[in-house]
């Protein structure tokens, strides 16, 4: 086994140590018994050590040097035993409490009887807002689909060279997506409905971002799992990188772009309505007005809408993917 790869074994089970023993003292101040936080690191710096001198810990695992049935091994019941904590911290972070799920139904009242008696005077202003919602995500998707188009190209590993500028522009690329896809669609509304105020315009912007990188990500992986025969080919022939890529790569990706597309508007339809609840327009914001009122017989139709237009989309858009598969 290389020392880089001992290295980051080590590394790996460092980090899972130090996980199982902070979840072990989050349940030992819940009880109120008192341990030095800061031993945690030197503990998990130990038992590390000691797994790896013993040839039995996770990161040997995962680089194939510990070959054990996971039943039989300390590295199996470790994964085991991380799963039960994780879980047991989650249910108490998140407070679950089921006594209170089982006996405060009564709590939800006024929106169950808005939802079997919805209020179908309002329908014309639910279904403009609507239309506004559908129209922001599909804006926002085809303003997405040219811009992730070009970088998903810059952001494939198989088709950057790989010298010092190739390898910038890949890395640039992909970390720059990475970060704007994981700030959440709701955080990009909150920043353009600052920018532009409050309305469509700031949820279609922040949608748009949104799709951009996510489009980026999914685009670029599939470049990545063409066939390579047909780049070689065409390399061959002594064509330029524009046209190796116009002439190889994009026939190969046509038909899954098309069908991730449609995905991606499937998804943006049914986030437009969360942006508006922080000023991104559309029936969200409509929706939040309504809550806010209490006007439960409105959120009852606006629910129904956008339970009806969401079923439409998931028929529409399943049925195109399934068409673009057999292409």
């Amino acid at each position: 086994m290389k020392l880089i790869d001992r290295l980051k074994a080590f590394l790996i089970d460092f980090i899972i140590w130090l996980y199982l023993l902070g979840t072990g003292l989050y349940f030992a101040d819940s009880f109120d018994v008192q341990f030095p936080k800061m031993m945690i690191f030197p503990i998990a710096i130990l038992v590390a050590a000691i797994t790896h001198f013993i040839k039995d810990s996770p990161g040997l695992a995962l680089f194939g040097e510990n070959r054990k049935v996971w039943f039989k091994s300390i590295s199996g019941w470790l994964v085991v035993v991380i799963l039960i904590m994780t879980m047991a911290v989650g249910w108490s972070v998140v407070e679950v409490d089921l006594y209170k799920f089982f006996t405060n139904g009564a709590n939800a009242k006024g929106i169950v009887s808005g939802l079997f008696d919805p209020n179908l005077k309002i329908l014309e202003m639910c279904l403009s807002a609507l239309m506004e919602t559908i129209f922001l995500a599909l804006l926002a998707t085809v303003l997405a689909i040219p811009l992730a188009f070009i970088l998903s190209f810059f952001a494939a590993r198989n088709l950057m060279p790989k010298t010092f500028l190739g390898n910038l522009v890949y890395y640039i690329v992909r970390t720059i997506a990475t970060i704007f896809r994981s700030i959440e669609a709701v955080v990009w509304a909150i920043i353009f409905s600052v920018w532009v105020g409050i309305g469509p315009f700031a949820g279609m912007l922040a949608l748009m971002i949104h799709s951009v990188a996510a489009l980026t990500k999914l685009y670029s992986e599939q470049i990545e799992n063409i066939d390579q025969g047909q780049v070689e080919a065409i390399k061959a022939t002594g064509a330029s990188t524009l046209q190796v890529w116009i002439f190889a790569v994009i026939p190969q990706i046509i038909s899954p772009y098309l069908a991730f597309t449609i995905y991606r508007w499937d998804i943006n339809v049914r986030m437009a309505t969360i942006v508006g609840f922080v000023g991104g327009g559309g029936i969200g914001l409509l929706l939040l007005q309504q809550q806010q009122m209490l006007r439960w017989h409105n959120v009852g139709l606006i629910i129904w809408l956008i339970a009806l237009v969401v079923w439409i989309m998931d028929m529409v858009s399943g049925k195109v993917r399934e068409k673009l598969q057999e292409m």
